[in-house]
């Protein structure tokens, strides 16, 4: 070492107690792409929302974030290869609500343990859950869905994506706070749902992201009752929350947000952040949401933490006390 960059450094360790070499290191991350693990199919709500950030954070650090579709098992399968990644800052994934605060909860044996296994980053959006019916069905808003439920126990059915799923506990949920008793008819996606919705063939489904039903409801083909989100959504402003509805309080979105392999030097994990809280404010990033009627999101590694915690002590008890299981 040159001896004007020891004095240097012998200056540095005098002022502050600490040699500035990790501090030299940490200034070259990123050396090489990213990947960003997307744990569902390509396409899709949360697939553009990874894009999103992928593009954005690779604008704001000069390196490209790469987007790699790992689906299965509701998100699972990916966000447990981010688990299971070096942590260096080179593997992160858009995890979702369903991996990080419902399936721990479902499953007997779960993959990895979310506190201990995961480091997170930020929030990045969400999406409010949609009670959206057939205009054929004998009510027309929550309140007269509520009153038909009660006066006929059981003989409401409802379309669900999966047990366990955002769109599924949103209904147990709603069920428990208006004292109502639902039918829930299984189905394996959306795809399957909105066409018999439209039909007819079932008369009520709690979508969990209005993607997939904006379009349907704008023609008049489906009627939206309520959102789940605690303000009504831009892309439907004359269509009331839940808690507008009657049911104060009532408050459930799909949210998603990046994490990393726990032990990801903190200050990798905050270079990440800064990265996409930067690239949020673009307007670029802020269409790419609206398309998709999401809400952009952002908070810092800490507050993601606790929100991850009061996530899973929320639906794990709701889960626990419906005796809910995947298996």
């Amino acid at each position: 070492m040159k001896r004007r960059h020891l004095i240097a450094a012998a200056a540095a360790v005098a002022s502050t107690g600490t040699l500035p070499t990790l501090a030299w290191g940490q200034a070259a991350y990123p050396a090489k792409p990213v990947k960003l693990i997307v744990p569902f199919p390509p396409g899709g709500p949360t697939d553009i929302m990874g894009r999103t950030a992928a593009k954005a954070m690779g604008d704001k650090l000069g390196q490209q974030f790469v987007v790699e579709n790992k689906a299965g098992a509701g998100g699972n399968i990916g966000t447990d290869a981010v688990a299971k990644a070096a942590a260096d800052g080179y593997t992160i994934a858009l995890a979702a609500i369903s991996s990080l605060a419902i399936g721990p909860h479902l499953y007997s044996k779960f993959p990895f343990n979310v506190e201990k296994d995961l480091a997170p980053i930020s929030l990045v959006g969400t999406t409010p859950c949609v009670v959206v019916i057939n205009p054929s069905a004998p009510f027309s808003d929550l309140k007269g869905l509520v009153a038909y439920a009660k006066a006929n126990p059981g003989k409401l059915q409802y379309a669900v994506s999966g047990i366990g799923t955002s769109n599924h506990l949103a209904a147990e949920l709603l069920q428990s706070v208006a004292g109502i008793q639902l039918t829930s008819i299984p189905y394996k996606g959306s795809s399957q749902i909105i066409p018999d919705l439209l039909s007819g063939v079932i008369q009520l489904s709690m979508e969990s992201s209005l993607a997939t039903t904006l379009q349907h409801i704008k023609a008049g083909k489906l009627k939206a009752l309520a959102v789940t989100s605690a303000k009504r959504s831009k892309a439907l402003p004359d269509v009331p929350t839940v808690a507008e509805s009657g049911f104060p309080g009532f408050e459930v979105e799909t949210w998603f947000g990046l994490v990393a392999p726990a032990a990801t030097p903190p200050a990798v994990v905050q270079k990440l952040h800064d990265a996409w809280a930067e690239g949020a404010k673009t307007g670029e990033a802020q269409s790419a949401f609206d398309n998709i009627s999401g809400n952009l999101r952002v908070n810092s590694p800490q507050e993601f933490a606790a929100f991850i915690k009061a996530e899973n002590k929320r639906w794990g008890d709701l889960i626990q006390k419906l005796a809910i299981k995947a298996e």
